[in-house]
């Protein structure tokens, strides 16, 4: 297997593998500009966890490379116009942008971040998945995507080396027993998660739509609040309260974490057909971060989101949990906004 320090010195080898920008959110989420698609110097700072400083002096280096995956310098009228376009507020004379393939590029060159040395790794992982993933049927009507295999890799990993690991510490620990039992109880929770997955998978290519349960599709939108102030609690957080429709200003639930953090709660109850809108993101991102200023916004449905409400959230900084996600807290998974 190749070894991770080898995108910082090889071009080519970087250029074979910067189609896999979801890399970076599966890592670390991104945030991006209002435009959905590209992300400043001190942004691009912030995800690697280093000095701007330390991105310039990249770019110095590196500039024809990045330029070509997408890094530009707006100035005069392109820059208004982006100004104008995207909602930044700023009086700067240039400004520097970066898209996902360069973003992307800089994990593959800059060297002293853990976060950029994350990314490389996985990179390679995916690779050598690729290359080494067995072909039993070449003809056969369906191939596993690659992160599905990984996802399978993992859960092999979990169920026959690591819950047996924690079995045994736990079997001869003494003080940190608990600590333990509470680790042991994660990796059962990502286990199941992964298998729910699998099984998501299944349907799809079978031509079904995954299911969700009988209990969370019986529920009227009233039940459904009060299953997650339930879950809430269950999860330990306390002044749980389902706030009254004509009163409720776009939250429906209200708690705080065992930590302290104050939580605030939108509930949908739509048809897996539906999605959530942008609209009703924004309305809900502007309630919990404008006018209650919480901690933790979680939007909670029993459908998808679509790409504009997703691309919000991301902005604002609201947690989603779709009915894939509310299926699993429902079932016992932490929900990890919460954490």
């Amino acid at each position: 297997m190749i070894n991770e320090s080898a995108l910082l010195e090889s071009q080519s080898l970087r250029n074979s593998v910067l189609d896999r920008t979801d890399v970076l959110d599966r890592v670390k989420a991104l945030s991006l500009l209002p435009d959905g698609m590209h992300v400043t110097t001190a942004m691009v700072a912030a995800y690697f966890e280093v000095t701007a400083e330390a991105v310039r002096a990249l770019v110095h280096d590196h500039r024809a490379e990045l330029e070509a995956n997408g890094y530009r310098v707006l100035t005069g009228p392109e820059l208004s116009d982006f100004k104008q376009l995207s909602g930044i507020q700023s009086r700067t004379a240039s400004l520097a942008l970066f898209s996902h393939r360069a973003v992307l590029n800089v994990a593959m060159l800059l060297r002293d971040s853990e976060v950029a040395r994350q990314v490389r790794v996985y990179l390679l992982d995916m690779e050598y998945l690729a290359r080494t993933q067995p072909v039993e049927n070449p003809v056969a009507t369906h191939v596993a995507s690659l992160d599905d295999r990984i996802d399978q890799r993992i859960t092999h990993i979990l169920g026959k080396t690591v819950v047996p690991m924690f079995n045994a510490l736990i079997a001869s620990a003494g003080e940190h027993r608990h600590e333990l039992l509470e680790l042991r109880q994660d990796i059962e929770h990502v286990e199941r998660r992964l298998c729910q997955h699998h099984r998501r998978i299944s349907f799809l290519e079978e031509g079904r739509a995954p299911e969700v349960s009988a209990e969370l599709k019986g529920m009227t939108w009233q039940a459904l609040e009060r299953h997650v102030a339930d879950l809430l609690r269950r999860d330990g957080c306390t002044d749980v309260v389902v706030r009254q429709a004509h009163k409720d200003r776009g939250i429906d639930v209200t708690a705080r974490t065992a930590g302290g953090r104050t939580v605030a709660v939108q509930c949908k109850n739509h048809t897996s057909r539906r999605s959530i809108r942008s609209a009703d993101m924004q309305k809900f991102a502007g309630a919990a971060r404008a006018v209650d200023r919480v901690d933790v916004a979680l939007f909670v449905a029993t459908c998808n989101f679509s790409s504009e409400a997703q691309a919000i959230a991301k902005l604002s900084g609201v947690v989603m949990v779709d009915r894939h996600d509310l299926e699993a807290w429902s079932a016992g998974a932490p929900l990890k906004g919460l954490r």
